[in-house]
């Protein structure tokens, strides 16, 4: 609905759906395209497609004419995401450590964890104390939390249970690993990333 109140409404909102035809939606897209915004307008046309297939089922409209635009729009190249070389590992690593210097005590332990337990940004962030097992060295994420039909499970090095002893002494009363102000809630998605920026940016370019 943002994507059509944002995108579609100011310039083809006020005409039936039924006198829409291919020129109007190119047009639409054409203003999409100027800002740049290449993937957005294949995904708004998407969406304009759905909504006219809905028409034409519901007797709203004879025909979608997004199909028409097929090969029209300007093609979104695909960046691949940002990624660490092998031979520039262990600067990251003693960037990492020293981290605490520009940063937070916790956020520096949050990355030397992912470090050594190789897990998601996000299976991280969302780590529950009760998932953990010190005695055992293993760290036991559950299926529903994996999306996966088992449980996950990571063997813990005595790094890492060292970090998760100085963790535990920040979350304090919270159950998450790493929780955020407000300890009922864990730390920002972006707050790893924003962290590696900050450090790559400052150690390494």
């Amino acid at each position: 609905m943002r994507r059509l109140e944002g995108n579609v409404f100011p310039y083809i909102g006020m005409y039936p759906i039924s006198t829409i035809e291919a020129p109007q939606l190119l047009n639409m897209i054409r203003i999409i395209e100027q800002r740049g915004s290449y993937d957005l307008a294949h995904r708004v046309l998407g969406v304009c497609g759905q909504v006219f297939r809905y028409g034409v089922s519901t007797g709203r409209c004879i025909r979608d004419p997004s199909g028409d635009l097929r090969g029209a729009l300007t093609p979104h190249k695909k960046k691949n995401q940002a990624a660490v070389k092998p031979e520039e590992l262990p600067e990251l690593l003693r960037a990492i450590a020293t981290y605490e210097r520009i940063g937070d005590r916790q956020t520096q332990l949050a990355l030397q964890l992912l470090a050594l337990t190789f897990v998601r940004t996000n299976e991280l962030i969302g780590a529950l104390w009760e998932e953990i097992d010190l005695n055992n060295a293993l760290w036991i994420v559950p299926a529903t939390r994996m999306k996966m039909k088992n449980e996950y499970v990571v063997p813990l090095t005595h790094q890492a249970l060292n970090i998760l002893v100085e963790l535990k002494t920040i979350a304090g009363d919270s159950r998450y690993l790493l929780p955020g102000r407000n300890p009922n809630k864990p730390i920002s998605n972006n707050t790893l990333l924003f962290a590696l920026y900050r450090l790559w940016g400052i150690k390494a370019r």
